[in-house]
C-alpha cells in the first residue's frame, strides 16, 4: 500500500532556508508525480508546487516561484521541497501527494499527513 511521509519541517528565522523531504514507500516513486500543498487548519489546501513522473518537468505557485525548488530522487524513493528567502506567511503545514498519472492530476492517490514548517523571528 502506498504511502507518504513528510519530514524536516522546522522553525526558521525570516530569509532563512529550509528542505523538506517525502518519501514514498510501499510502491516505486517513478510511477507517481507528487504535488506540494500547504494547509492551515479550517482551510482548503494551496498547491505549492509539483514534479512530474518522467520528464522532471515542475510547477510552482505564484507565491513561491523562484523561492522553492522541487527534486526528485527516484533511487531514494523521495521528494525534495528546497525553500529559500523563507517569509511568515510561509508558516503552515506541507503535505506531499501521488498520483499515478504524468503529472499532477486530482484526485490523487494518497497524501501525507504533513510537516509543520514555521517561519518566525
Amino acid at each position: 500500500q502506498l504511502q507518504l511521509v513528510e519530514s524536516g519541517g522546522d522553525l526558521v528565522q525570516p530569509g532563512g532556508s529550509l528542505t523538506i523531504s517525502c518519501a514514498v514507500s510501499g510502491s516505486r516513486l517513478e510511477h507517481y508525480s507528487i504535488g506540494w500543498f500547504r494547509q492551515t487548519p479550517g482551510k482548503d489546501p494551496e498547491g505549492v508546487s509539483c514534479i512530474g513522473r518522467s520528464d522532471g518537468r515542475t510547477w510552482y505557485a505564484d507565491s513561491v516561484k523562484g523561492r522553492f525548488t522541487v527534486t526528485r530522487d527516484n533511487a531514494a524513493n523521495t521528494v525534495y521541497l528546497v525553500m529559500n528567502n523563507l517569509k511568515p506567511e510561509d508558516t503552515d503545514v506541507y503535505r506531499c501527494a501521488a498520483v499515478q498519472n504524468a503529472w499532477c492530476t486530482i484526485p490523487y492517490d494518497v497524501m501525507g499527513q504533513g510537516t509543520q514548517v514555521t517561519v518566525s523571528s
